[in-house]
């Protein structure tokens, strides 16, 4: 049936990671996200865009990086690397789950999650495709230059230090790519309309490079 879809709470791999996973009918891709500076899978915002990616077909696994007791360290939620490592650990239980096992896997990270996501794009050649919203691309580094996926970078129209970050980021980057401004638009994307811009900009990317073989 058109429109069905399921949601579940879901533990993922030996950190027993707690996510929250969305499977529409006919999934024909999977979408992880990276949560920043200290958001989890509960975050309105990131709930809102998963909701209208899961409306285009695609399934959305939203978890929490850090388990609780890491959560009180601050320096973790600023550790990279660290949530890098625990997005592929996502992405590697994907393929063990019998509904997701063959689907393209695209990352959508917010804030620092956008750095971790490109990390993890840039390590490991499976994922398709990564969107990035009001995201720190610039803390990924020299793996800027590794990353093979195509990306899009969000940013606000009233964010102007992050554009500038994004822009620095967008030119080291040699996959294909593509940088949106969303006018008016602040850090959190909290003024009207600006979080469904970036879940139309975010629909487009991954409906265009996440289809799956099936």
């Amino acid at each position: 049936m058109k429109g069905r879809e399921e949601l579940s709470e879901v533990v993922i791999g030996a950190r027993q990671l707690a996510g929250i996973l969305g499977i529409p009918h006919d999934a024909t891709g999977i979408v992880i996200f990276a949560h920043g500076s200290g958001s989890g899978r509960m975050s309105p915002r990131n709930n809102q865009v998963a909701a209208g990616l899961r409306e285009a077909g695609l399934a959305t696994l939203l978890l929490d990086l850090l388990n609780p007791d890491q959560e009180g360290d601050r320096r973790n939620v600023f550790d990279v690397t660290l949530l890098a490592s625990r997005l592929s650990e996502a992405a590697d239980w994907t393929r063990t789950h019998p509904k997701l096992a063959a689907l393209p896997i695209g990352y959508f990270g917010a804030s620092t999650g956008a750095a971790a996501a490109l990390i993890a794009a840039a390590e490991h050649r499976n994922v398709a495709a990564v969107v990035s919203r009001g995201g720190r691309p610039d803390l990924a580094g020299g793996a800027l230059r590794a990353v093979r996926a195509p990306t899009l970078l969000i940013v606000g129209g009233a964010d102007t230090p992050v554009i500038a970050l994004n822009r620095s980021a967008f030119a080291k980057l040699s996959c294909e790519k593509d940088l949106v401004v969303v006018p008016g638009a602040t850090h959190l994307f909290e003024e009207p309309g600006t979080l469904g811009q970036v879940v139309m900009h975010a629909k487009r990317w991954f409906r265009r490079f996440l289809s799956s073989p099936l």
